[in-house]
């Protein structure tokens, strides 16, 4: 399926939001997507940024310089068409725990993606973020969440915040086994996030994970 890229935002040197046209498409917030540039026969996937409501689809997009997709996409003049399809995935929220439960986010990059679908998408959503990044330019769109929701981890700059991984961070605190939890990011840092979690006696059925790569 085509779709229009209406904006490109650069939020860094190695991430942009891709904005495409909707055209009534609909999708739960945090699904994902492949989109690959008209005719190449070459997509990536990407969950999906925006809301169940907004009336536009954005992806929060990592550049791999050394990528065929994401630099290209980046490059994509207005009004052109990109390949799009989906929706996939079973990386969702159910609608009913939205107001029963308090949901913990964790993630690092642009492996918030999927959580800034899901706060667009549920206003009154119980959540706490815990990001891990490396430097402070990587706090992509800080501004849509509560600023009492979400701890930065920043691992290879000093500044406020907890200096230091997120799997660190995640090690010194205490959670509420109640919440339920769900982990984005690349694999090695969901396997050991899972693993504390475990440790401090969160219920299996209570951890959600995507893996980026």
């Amino acid at each position: 399926m085509l779709h229009k890229v209406l904006e490109i935002r650069n939020l860094s040197t190695t991430a942009y939001a891709l904005r495409l046209e909707r055209k009534g498409l609909s999708f739960k917030a945090g699904q994902c997507f492949n989109l690959g540039l008209k005719s190449s026969g070459v997509n990536r996937e990407y969950s999906i940024y925006s809301g169940e409501n907004d009336d536009y689809l954005e992806f929060l997009i990592k550049e791999v310089k050394e990528g065929i997709v994401s630099p290209s996409l980046r490059k994509v003049p207005l009004g052109e068409e990109i390949n799009l399809h989906g929706p996939y995935g079973s990386f969702v929220i159910d609608p009913i725990k939205v107001e029963q439960v308090q949901f913990c986010f964790i993630c690092t990059g642009t492996g918030i993606a999927p959580f800034h679908s899901f706060i667009r998408s549920h206003p009154n959503l119980d959540y706490q973020i815990i990001n891990g990044i490396r430097f402070l330019n990587e706090r992509y769109d800080y501004d849509e969440y509560h600023p009492f929701k979400i701890t930065t981890c920043i691992s290879r700059e000093k500044s406020t915040g907890f200096h230091g991984r997120l799997t660190d961070y995640l090690s010194k605190i205490p959670v509420d086994t109640k919440s339920v939890f769900y982990i984005c990011g690349n694999q090695k840092m969901i396997q050991d996030a899972y693993e504390i979690l475990r440790g401090k006696k969160v219920s299996g059925n209570h951890i959600f994970t995507e893996a980026f790569f």
